[in-house]
């Protein structure tokens, strides 16, 4: 499979990118910054330098040629403004589904975040934060000509990743490790059975390859 990542320079990206190089799959990452290539070609991946913000979506949906799938692991990160959450965390999720769509793109993952929701109330940034993960959740979701998985991670950590998870339409809180949502996408993005759903993820006592399984109804 080609499989091109948005936001391929973020800690979860370049974990997936790893495990997809090498289990063989052609791996691709959009980066802002020129100055990031050589940390994606050390994890196996093409850089593909475009500021997803300014990018057309002609020129998102070029850089998507090809691909079999691509993941959105984008985010405007810490420390950024409301209007950054708006711009990234929405706007770009919204820009890469329209460019799936133009690319001939039918499979599309969402890493979205646990408690995701436009109505979520508050006037915090990570408030803001999650009322743009919602609009985007929802506007992939919308889209009938896309084989879309979101996935809502819990909080993330940088522990080892255990191989073991829980992964359900509903887990209610608690942590997880990077390394085992990259394992989690991994299997997530060749198992099309996945696609329709909005899945939470912690950690848990289930087998990475088992939990998709289960979701999947196989």
């Amino acid at each position: 499979m080609r499989i091109v990542i948005a936001g391929g320079h973020g800690q979860i990206a370049l974990r997936l990118e790893r495990l997809l190089a090498a289990r063989g799959d052609e791996v691709a990452g959009i980066i802002r910054a020129a100055g990031q290539a050589d940390d994606l070609r050390s994890a196996g991946a093409e850089p593909v330098v475009l500021d997803l913000e300014s990018a057309t979506v002609d020129q998102v949906a070029q850089a998507l040629s090809g691909a079999d799938a691509v993941v959105f692991a984008a985010g405007a990160g810490p420390g950024s403004t409301i209007e950054r959450k708006d711009s990234v965390d929405r706007d770009a999720a919204v820009k890469l589904a329209d460019a799936a769509e133009q690319a001939g793109v039918r499979r599309y993952l969402m890493i979205s975040a646990m408690g995701a929701d436009t109505a979520h109330r508050g006037d915090g940034v990570f408030d803001a934060y999650l009322r743009a993960k919602g609009a985007a959740d929802e506007a992939v979701r919308a889209r009938r000509t896309l084989e879309w998985t979101v996935l809502r991670p819990g909080a993330l950590t940088d522990d080892a990743g255990t191989g073991h998870v829980r992964l359900e339409a509903r887990t209610g809180r608690g942590r997880i490790p990077r390394d085992d949502v990259a394992a989690v996408l991994a299997e997530l993005v060749e198992t099309p059975a996945t696609a329709g759903l909005t899945l939470e993820l912690i950690g848990g006592s289930v087998p990475v390859s088992v939990a998709v399984k289960d979701v999947a109804g196989n």
